[in-house]
């Protein structure tokens, strides 16, 4: 990655050269200036400053240009030149980035990252889309694998999910409601107290934010889905900036944005390694999912699938073409992880 890189700020900065000058463009950020999708965004300014001369970007983190319910609004008006975009505040709008976010056999951070970005990036229909609402793609992150931390009680079979109060994520809770949960609405901050108090029995949620916010202080198991992932947030830009933009600036972004997923992928992978290391030394019981049970989760969870196909014809964009491409891609990093590995370990 380190190679392609230098290789493409070497072409970005000759191309470059007789640019115009100095340039600021705003990134807005509604979460802190922490974490490791933080990390990953900051890497995405560096590389991208560092391949187009006389670049800056401005990050303003925290919602201080917009709050992350307003950021599509806040980007397409010109409020900042680019900022993240999560898919589930906007269901209709960003319906073709919400594939990201569908319970499909996708629980590793890396493929699903990949496959998302080479989707959006390849898709002509997306990016018509994309550009009747003033937006240009430039790079995905993910929330990383949806698993399940229970206090009380365990979930080795869909069998026990029946009955448990559970806080859920998208599509991943309905399903769990289909088998007989009793949902609560409740956001991932509020969790730790929801289990310590009782109004919880179990709470979906990624491996890093559980350990992160303590949860294996008021959990007794952690079941590992292996299921799919939540993968709908990444950088988007004003496309009227964006197109004002000389070439190699324009490069510079998409460079970087498609290297994200693997910067994001190193950052993640290593963090829920020790996310989970944390919760087992804590005396908190790891399980992993049968194949036989997750794949009746698969089969529950068609339905929200189907769902999504509907909402994406009624955004003039064909969901079954989109979805056959994008399990292909799913299939295709897949086989690239197992037969290389991660980019991070080829040396």
């Amino acid at each position: 990655m380190q190679g392609f890189l230098k290789a493409a700020a070497l072409g970005a900065a000759i191309c470059g050269a007789g640019s115009a000058g100095a340039q600021t463009l705003f990134v807005g950020e509604a979460g802190p200036n922490r974490g490791a999708r933080a990390d990953a965004l900051q890497w995405f300014a560096d590389t991208a400053t560092e391949m187009a001369d006389g670049l800056t970007l401005d990050i303003q983190w925290g919602g201080a240009l917009f709050k992350a319910g307003a950021a599509l609004n806040g980007i397409a008006d010109g409020v900042a030149d680019m900022g993240t975009i999560i898919a589930v505040y906007f269901p209709q709008e960003m319906v073709a980035y919400g594939i990201a976010d569908l319970p499909l056999q996708n629980p590793d951070a890396w493929v699903g990252m990949k496959a998302t970005d080479a989707l959006m990036r390849s898709s002509e229909a997306i990016q018509q889309n994309l550009a009747s609402m003033n937006l240009v793609y430039l790079g995905t992150f993910t929330t990383s694998a949806v698993h399940i931390g229970c206090k009380g009680t365990a979930i080795r079979t869909v069998e026990d999910i029946e009955g448990l109060k559970v806080r859920g994520v998208g599509a991943y809770g309905d399903t769990f409601r289909d088998f007989g949960a009793n949902m609560v609405s409740m956001s991932i901050y509020d969790a730790y107290q929801g289990l310590d108090t009782g109004l919880l029995d179990c709470s979906q949620g990624y491996s890093y934010a559980t350990a992160a916010l303590k949860q294996q202080e008021v959990i007794d198991s952690y079941t590992l889905l292996n299921w799919g992932q939540v993968g709908a947030l990444g950088v988007f830009a004003n496309k009227q900036s964006f197109d004002a933009l000389d070439p190699a600036t324009q490069e510079a972004l998409m460079t970087a944005g498609e290297g994200m997923a693997d910067e994001l992928g190193r950052l993640i992978t290593a963090d829920n390694e020790r996310a989970v290391e944390t919760m087992r030394e804590a005396g908190v019981e790891i399980i992993e999912l049968p194949e036989d049970e997750r794949m009746k989760l698969v089969e529950k969870g068609a339905g929200y699938i189907d769902e999504w196909t509907e909402r994406a014809a009624s955004a003039g964009l064909d969901g079954e073409a989109l979805l056959e491409e994008y399990r292909a891609l799913i299939e295709k990093y897949t086989a690239e992880r197992d037969e290389q590995g991660y980019p991070w370990e080829r040396g």
